[in-house]
């Protein structure tokens, strides 16, 4: 049977989580809940989703889900967590899961308390370029790597779309920069340190749009994370990720239209590892939206009790924590040196959803 879900929160995102959501069989949306009852019937209509809610509570009560997929402002990510988990309801919740690795901490408590996972919709580490990048580092086409650029760095004009990213005091690292950080751990593992320089380019915004990161790893290997919405460049890069990664045996490079180039003994190869196409993907985003259904189906797996979910909240919490240490940095001037990762975090059952 396929696990029953309400989406909350019908803005901008929700319309292709949903039409995500659609593309797999074993799951099936109940509900869809915002405050503003007439976004949330519009997109239950177009989607031909039964239930229309702008009470988050009574639709648990009355529609009892398997899960919740929140899809709100990351403001309101806090109450709906703990409120789902009160009502002994697993949550996927979109990035960034809270403002702060404590914040996070305590939503991660609140459900193991309750008894029902925590799962991050973290879905720039699901984009088919790097999972196909991740694959050639693993086999280790280019070595040992030793030094990195990690780059997402554009002038669209996001708040087009998102215009409450206007007044996010803390805005690019905490957005963007949360998946390029998760794509960095995933790419190449923990850090030891973050050193950051942050800048506000665009005076109509309360946060910064500009920040540069430099991450080193224990033996010394740098990454060099940069972020921009104020960049002019020759031709629009949003919303690809560029990579340039550098090894004992070579380099790979991830380039514009997703074009891979492995540089070795053997020469260089080029490779296209374009998104798939779904015929609901804005074009502007396709990269990103292409991403979105593995992503789900990884999460949904774990929720079926089928397989280890990559993202959950304990894993995020070493993203957040790369976060907050960014802002330290930026805002002390001084590198922070970080813990490492405990191996002692108690990962959650897999059981199926209740």
């Amino acid at each position: 049977m396929p696990l029953r879900f309400c989406l909350i929160g019908a803005g901008f995102w929700a319309h292709y989580q949903l039409a995500a959501w659609q593309e797999l069989p074993d799951a099936v949306c109940v509900a869809v809940c915002d405050c503003d009852a007439s976004k949330a019937a519009a997109l239950a209509a177009r989607f031909g989703v039964e239930g229309v809610f702008d009470d988050v509570e009574r639709m648990l009560e009355r529609t009892r889900p398997d899960f919740v997929d929140i899809v709100a402002s990351p403001a309101a990510h806090p109450e709906l967590v703990r409120l789902a988990a009160a009502h002994g309801i697993a949550v996927i919740c979109q990035k960034p899961l809270a403002d702060s690795a404590h914040a996070a901490q305590a939503l991660l408590a609140a459900c193991q308390a309750a008894g029902v996972p925590l799962l991050v919709h973290e879905n720039f580490r699901w984009q088919a370029p790097i999972r196909a990048a991740k694959a050639i580092l693993d086999r280790q086409a280019i070595g040992a790597v030793f030094r990195a650029r990690i780059q997402f760095v554009c002038s669209f004009p996001v708040f087009d779309n998102q215009p409450f990213l206007r007044r996010q005091r803390r805005f690019i690292i905490s957005d963007v920069g949360t998946h390029l950080l998760d794509v960095s751990r995933f790419l190449f593992g923990e850090f030891s340190s973050v050193y950051c320089r942050a800048q506000k380019i665009n005076p109509g915004i309360a946060g910064e749009d500009v920040a540069t990161l430099m991450l080193t790893m224990a033996q010394g290997e740098t990454v060099l994370c940069e972020l921009s919405y104020a960049s002019r460049t020759e031709y629009e890069r949003f919303p690809e990720t560029f990579l340039f990664v550098e090894g004992s045996e070579g380099s790979l490079e991830l380039v514009r239209n997703c074009q891979l180039r492995l540089t070795n003994s053997a020469g260089t190869q080029v490779t296209e590892a374009g998104p798939p196409h779904y015929t609901w993907a804005d074009p502007a985003y396709e990269v990103v939206h292409g991403s979105i259904v593995d992503c789900q189906r990884n999460l949904l797996a774990h929720l079926s009790g089928l397989s280890q979910a990559e993202t959950t909240a304990e894993d995020n919490l070493h993203t957040l924590r790369l976060v907050d240490a960014a802002y330290q940095s930026a805002d002390t001037g001084h590198a922070i040196q970080l813990p490492r990762p405990s191996n002692s975090v108690e990962k959650p059952a897999l059981g199926k959803c209740r």
